[in-house]
């Protein structure tokens, strides 16, 4: 068991090791003095953990996604794919949001990280309403869209679960659900607010469905031309963007760890190296065959991740609160399937 995690974890172990080392040396550089750089080396390592526990439900996920991959979409997908959600999601989405409401260019925002980080994260901090909004929208679409499937044969909590495939004829049901609770969560703000949330919402609906539409396209024309498989393009893109409504939360909730944005990208960084691992562990050992409810405590958490992001468009919720709702419910889902497992072994 211990031989098979350090082989799956084991450029994570390696990543670690070096974001501790810059971690430390960033400490270094800023403060100059020793202290600073172990209270560097310490956040860090913080960043890493509560980028791992708000993201089990993302390894399940995608691992559930990429076992209908073509395996050559697969190399892709773990290997450019972490590329940009380490360095995309991490360092320039984060650049991106101040440079477009602070209307400045992406060098400017660089700059303004380095020299400024306090005004770098106010302004982060204005930006949260509308991204609390385009994720809430975008994750809740994810999850309702699992669970809203006639073609859904397993389920977990089996009573909500059949009433909801029963919604899935009903042509637009999982739009409908989202809208609900937009308008709910929208209707408690008031002016300026609302507009923002309100729009942000739908871009995220909106993001989705074309994610949806341009997925389906582009296998389609790959199946046309290749009876192989299906997932190529179109499942890539879909991960990248799912990742991204992930990776919302702990971007903003590291800022309440710290304002300097190169230790956050370092912390966050190691974390989504070990949710890669932890994906690849899961598609080449086929976890979510042998653990048959697992995916669905995924897409439970992915819901009330949904559910959270919207209502901090209210209330602050911290993220160390998320992280145990997701692992809690994947946590319960792992032990249902084992007894269900032990009972089937039984019988």
């Amino acid at each position: 068991m211990i031989t098979t995690a350090v082989h799956y974890f084991r450029w994570a172990f390696v990543f670690t090791l070096i974001g501790v080392i810059l971690a430390f040396w960033l400490g270094w550089t800023t403060t100059g003095t020793l202290a600073g750089a172990l209270s560097f080396g310490l956040v860090g390592t913080v960043l890493a953990i509560l980028e791992i526990s708000l993201s089990f439900d993302n390894a399940v996920v995608n691992a559930n996604k990429l076992k209908t991959m073509a395996p050559v979409w697969q190399r892709r997908f773990l290997t450019w794919g972490i590329l940009i959600a380490v360095f995309g999601m991490r360092i320039i989405f984060p650049l991106a949001v101040v440079a477009i409401a602070a209307r400045i260019g992406p060098w400017e925002a660089l700059v303004l990280a380095a020299s400024q980080p306090d005004e770098y994260a106010r302004i982060m901090e204005e930006a949260h309403l509308s991204i609390s909004a385009f994720g809430g929208a975008f994750l809740m679409m994810v999850a309702l869209t699992y669970f809203i499937d006639d073609g859904k044969k397993v389920d977990w909590i089996a009573t909500l679960e059949t009433n909801l495939r029963r919604l899935a004829p009903i042509r637009g049901m999982q739009i409908s659900c989202v809208l609900v609770f937009v308008l709910g969560f929208g209707t408690a703000l008031g002016g300026e607010e609302r507009s923002t949330f309100l729009y942000s919402a739908m871009f995220g609906l909106v993001t989705f469905s074309a994610v949806e539409v341009i997925g389906q396209l582009l296998d389609r024309e790959r199946a046309a031309r290749d009876t192989a498989r299906a997932g190529g393009l179109g499942a890539f893109l879909y991960l990248e963007v799912l990742d991204a409504s992930f990776s919302f939360d702990g971007v903003i909730g590291a800022f309440a760890l710290t304002k300097n944005l190169f230790l956050i990208a370092i912390g966050l960084g190691v974390g989504a190296m070990y949710v890669r691992s932890m994906t690849i562990m899961l598609v080449e050992r086929e976890t979510l065959a042998h653990f048959r409810y697992l995916e669905h405590g995924a897409f439970y958490s992915i819901f009330f991740l949904s559910l959270i992001m919207m209502a901090q468009s209210q209330v602050h919720v911290p993220e160390v609160l998320t992280g145990l709702v997701g692992a809690g419910l994947i946590g319960l889902a792992f032990w249902s399937s084992v007894r269900e497992n032990g009972s089937g072994a039984r019988s």
